[in-house]
């Protein structure tokens, strides 16, 4: 469907496309999380289990990410919104024709969870949203995994490739909760979170879906939040029936 994809700054994002039925009438996109891109064992599993059903699906890596272009240093969650925007404004050029009897749902893990609740809350071309362990509390978020760091020399979760930067918690403090976009969010909404994650808290789901009125959140007993073991399988039985279900 897309020869590339590009975000607002023109740099260049690695994405993976699986194809659905021709008369498909929804169009998956999928974010990552913080530290993560595209190719994550979980959201590989997700796009393939929606590509069987006969949903297109897109797996994306943010700037910075995987083998898009940027730095990472860059990433953070305001940057990955305008990004979203831009990857829609790209699905909608290649669906053509076909935009109008088409919706388009947007799935969000973690980091990119906060990331698609604030763009669902300012943009009704996302028509259905799933938050996979999503990040609601952003600054409490910083501060508790990262608190300890200082930005420009340290490294998150130790990875070489992602050291911490002042642009990142700046962001997240800056933003500090999703909770006020939460309240905005009209569409169908379905949020997943497992008891045993000690990264996200689960109640960052719980206090979101308090929020809207067509929200509906799921917790899956044992597991952590990357999905690991059997949450991969309970995860896709639960998500997958929500994006091909009708109103």
């Amino acid at each position: 469907m897309l020869e590339s994809l590009q975000n607002h700054l023109g740099e260049r994002l690695d994405f993976a496309f699986h194809e659905g039925r021709s008369d498909a009438s929804s169009l998956v996109v999928i974010g990552h999380g913080v530290t993560a891109n595209k190719d994550r064992p979980f959201v590989t599993a997700l796009a393939e289990a929606l590509s069987t059903a006969g949903v297109p699906t897109l797996r994306l890596s943010f700037a910075g990410n995987g083998e898009s272009e940027g730095r990472f240093e860059d990433s953070c969650i305001s940057k990955e919104v305008d990004e979203l925007g831009a990857v829609l404004d790209q699905v909608e050029a290649a669906l053509g024709d076909r935009r109008a009897r088409t919706e388009i749902y947007f799935v969000g893990h973690s980091m990119g969870g906060a990331v698609g609740v604030l763009r669902a809350a300012s943009d009704q071309r996302i028509s259905r949203l799933v938050s996979l362990a999503g990040m609601v509390a952003t600054g409490e978020f910083c501060d508790r995994k990262f608190g300890d760091l200082t930005p420009g020399q340290d490294l998150m979760w130790d990875k070489p490739e992602c050291p911490l930067s002042q642009t990142y918690v700046d962001d997240l403090h800056g933003i500090g909760s999703t909770i006020g976009q939460a309240r905005e969010i009209q569409i169908p909404w379905l949020l997943v979170h497992g008891d045993a994650d000690t990264v996200v808290p689960i109640r960052d789901s719980e206090e979101a879906a308090a929020q809207g009125s067509r929200t509906q959140l799921v917790t899956l007993p044992g597991v952590d939040h990357v999905f690991s073991d059997g949450g991969t399988q309970a995860m896709v039985d639960t998500v997958v029936p929500f994006l091909t279900q009708l109103d």
